[in-house]
């Protein structure tokens, strides 16, 4: 079992950054990819970014490519989403997700929610014009 916690959300105006983080329980985090999605009340949950076990390989949705930039720090267990030139779009519950499956890195699999094996709780992130 693992568990994620997300936190760095909040509100901030248009063109602002937020740094999210999300902690991962367990002594295998290196092993795992780690994805970054969103999703908007009425809306279905969206891919926003993936990183590889290494971090030697990122992906980009396209709405967020240029502004977003996924990293992470293995020896402290924790994923970062540093948010850029935020928009009101950009509105949204932001969620961590661990694919603890071993499969290679790909990126097609990365956008795909069934990847992912356990999944955090949200932070709220809001973007005001």
């Amino acid at each position: 079992q693992v568990q994620l916690v997300e936190s760095g959300g909040g509100l901030v105006q248009a063109g602002g950054s937020l740094r999210l983080s999300c902690e991962a329980s367990g002594r295998a985090f290196g092993y795992y990819v780690m994805g970054w999605f969103r999703q908007d009340p009425g809306k279905e949950r969206e891919f926003v970014a993936a990183i590889s076990r290494s971090g030697g390989n990122t992906y980009y949705a396209d709405s967020v490519k240029g502004r977003f930039t996924v990293s992470r720090d293995n020896a402290k267990n924790t994923v970062y989403l540093q948010m850029n030139s935020l928009k009101p779009e950009d509105t949204a519950v932001y969620y961590c997700a661990a694919d603890v499956s071993g499969s290679s890195w790909s990126r097609s699999r990365t956008q795909r929610l069934p990847a992912y094996d356990y999944w955090g709780q949200g932070t709220q992130v809001t973007v005001s014009s």
